[in-house]
This record gives C-alpha cells, structure tokens and sequence, in this order.
C-alpha cells in the first residue's frame, strides 16, 4: 500500500505552474497520479508524445484549446483526455489558478519539465 501527503511528494516547476508528483514510474504502478497547479493567466503550448494523460478540474477553470483553435472551457467538476497525444495550449483564467489531479500512462520518471515556447509543443 502507498500513503503519501501533498507536503511530502516530489515537486516539479513544470514551467507555468506546479506538478506535485504522488505516484511514479518508481512505484511500479504503471500510471503516475499528480496534483497540477497552473497558474492564473498562462498558456501553455504542450504535447505529451509519450504517455497518454487525464486531467480532472478540482479547483479554478481555465480551458483546453486544439492546435485548430477549437477551445474546451475547463472547470471544476470537468475531466479532459489527451487519447492521441493531442498538441494542445493550456490556458488558466485570467483571475484564478487552475488545479487539476492527472494520471499519465505510462508513468512518469518524476523529472520530467517543460520547456515552454509559443511556436512548438513542449513534449515529454
């Protein structure tokens, strides 16, 4: 069994916001579970090319917006799925962080950051 706390776990700046890391590729689960706070007014330009990832809106709003333009409000109570490594732009609301709990698939080594550009994807 795996008990961990908010305070105790691996702390990532992952460029515009936070990744708190509760599960990873060490635990031998198969999937990393993470506590993401994106902070108020960012966008992020992102691509995860080698794990599929889940993020489910506990706190804030903000929302997820295709390569096309096609945007999806994000908020509390509202889960999105990036199935097919989707390139996307992340973007909290101007007026408050977004929070969100994300599981990647396969799991996540624990360092993994961003590098943050508007004209490509930050991958991992």
């Amino acid at each position: 069994m795996i008990i961990r706390d908010l305070d105790s776990v691996k702390t990532v700046e992952w460029g515009n916001g936070l990744s708190r890391r509760f599960l990873l590729a060490s635990d031998g689960v198969g999937y990393s579970l993470t506590d993401t706070l994106v902070r108020a007014g960012t966008k992020s330009r992102l691509e995860y090319r080698n794990h599929i990832e889940a993020c489910y809106c506990i706190e804030g709003s903000g929302e997820v917006i295709e390569l096309d333009g096609t945007a999806h409000p994000i908020e509390q109570g509202r889960m999105y799925a990036l199935d097919n490594h989707d390139p996307h732009y992340l973007v909290a609301s101007p007026h408050e962080d977004m929070r969100l709990v994300c599981v990647f698939i396969p799991a996540l080594g624990g360092d993994e950051a961003h590098s943050l550009d508007e004209h490509r994807s930050s991958a991992y």
